[in-house]
């Protein structure tokens, strides 16, 4: 890393403490779901709920702790949450190997492991405004992408393998490890991490008196803050919205694209499995791919073309068939969607942090995901009943339709200025840095 693009080394431990995190996820990807299948004989209405109930009350669990976690130093709440998830994850290899693992410990776990990576996100989001100097902002969001996307490539296929070899707890132990070597990463950071402040004036200002805050005086409309942040900016409002839409459509069509390849196309579980882990390496490619774009074309236009783009392709998946073409057909979807997710996800996330004031990034980042995993829960839970009435194909083709209309809600450009998104300060001349 060279000039401009040196992040320096409390960047390299938080980047670490990230991938380690991002791979031990990857290696227990599914593995819930699939411990109630394999251990305790899970029915399909058990692991759906295992998978969207639990997220979902996870979210309504990380709503109160957004102003907990804005008014406070944010290091020592990541490493508690890492904390808090490594001992969650770790209660069920215990309960396993004592024969007491149940259902409702599967769920408590879910919820718990739900609110806690909100909770993780939204200091590590404030964590890194503070830490990364404003234009090393897109290039610090594209490498967690790109782990992020390696991590979900390399991840499931190795894990599935380790449950065939060690047993069904083993990605379990492997997750729950990550977390403390995360929390330990974290710990390493060094250099002193000024205190939070609570800005006087309304919310989303900048001005005003500031004064140190400490745990008890938190008005209860602090909660909110994050949503009225939101919304009250046109062009954060327009992504939330599409946002939250395009995630909850996308997430919607994997357990009834399961059925549908295993059940009715009679693929085998290896060629599931590569289905999706593969095209996961495109996420590569677009992370590795923003900073230049946004440099060439800019980022109001990155946002509405990418955006438009990751909307078009989840339609194929309606056309599935047997064999190798159908294979071929869902990894050719996949592909096209992460290269377009992974290049849009780090330009969105840089423009969140610089249209939200230091005082209210932690309950503005709480709030964008707790909407997201509502929107996915939601959209989950009602694909899984379309699919009971109709078929996973009916579902698969409703929302390959529904999301082609999600690119009207990504912001208009602004009349007075072409090609900005409103509410977007005037954008500095574009400056070519050496590659990082």
């Amino acid at each position: 890393m060279r000039g401009g693009n040196r992040l320096g080394r409390r960047f390299g431990w938080l980047w670490a403490a990230y991938a380690v995190s991002a791979y031990g996820s990857g290696l227990g990807f599914g593995a819930l779901p699939l411990i109630a299948v394999l251990v305790l004989h899970a029915g399909p209405a058990e692991v759906s709920a295992l998978s969207a109930v639990g997220p979902a009350v996870g979210a309504l669990v990380a709503v109160p702790l957004a102003p907990w976690v804005e008014f406070r130093r944010k290091r020592p709440v990541m490493i508690a949450t890492d904390l808090i998830r490594f001992a969650a994850m770790a209660t069920i290899p215990v309960g396993y190997a004592l024969g007491r693992l149940g259902f409702v410990h599967l769920l408590v776990v879910s919820v718990v492991i739900a609110a806690a990576k909100i909770a993780f996100g939204a200091a590590g989001g404030a964590y890194l405004k503070a830490l990364v100097r404003p234009e090393d902002l897109l290039v610090a969001n594209a490498r967690f992408e790109s782990t992020n996307w390696s991590s979900i490539a390399i991840g499931p296929p190795l894990g599935g393998a380790a449950i065939g070899w060690f047993g069904p707890v083993t990605t379990v132990v492997a997750d729950a490890l990550s977390y403390l070597l995360s929390a330990l990463g974290i710990a390493a950071i060094r250099g002193r991490e000024e205190a939070p402040v609570r800005a006087g004036g309304s919310p989303g200002s900048t001005g005003g008196s500031a004064a140190p805050t400490g745990g008890s005086a938190v008005r209860a409309g602090a909660v909110f803050d994050g949503w009225r942040h939101i919304l009250g900016d046109p062009g954060l409002r327009a992504l939330y919205l599409n946002n939250m839409l395009v995630a909850g459509l996308i997430m919607a069509t994997e357990p009834v694209l399961a059925v549908l390849m295993l059940r009715q196309l009679h693929f085998a579980p290896w060629q599931y499995g590569l289905a999706f882990a593969a095209p996961c390496l495109g996420g590569l490619i677009g992370s590795r791919l923003a900073r230049r774009v946004v440099e060439r074309h800019g980022r109001d236009r990155v946002l509405r073309t990418v955006g438009t783009l990751r909307a078009v392709w989840l339609i194929g998946l309606a056309f599935v068939r047997p064999g190798v073409v159908g294979l071929v057909t869902v990894m050719a979807v996949e592909l096209a969607i992460i290269i377009n997710m992974s290049l849009f996800n780090p330009v969105l996330a840089t423009y969140r942090l610089e249209r939200t004031p230091r005082h209210l990034v932690a309950r503005t980042l709480s709030a964008w995901s707790i909407g997201q995993q509502a929107s996915i829960a939601v959209c989950t839970a009602l694909g899984g009943l379309l699919a009971g009435v109709t078929g996973p194909r009916t579902v698969l083709t409703v929302a390959g339709l529904l999301i082609l209309a999600t690119p009207l809600l990504l912001p208009r450009p602004d009349r007075t200025r072409p090609g900005a998104v409103p509410g977007t300060p005037p954008a500095a001349p574009p400056v070519r840095r050496t590659p990082a």
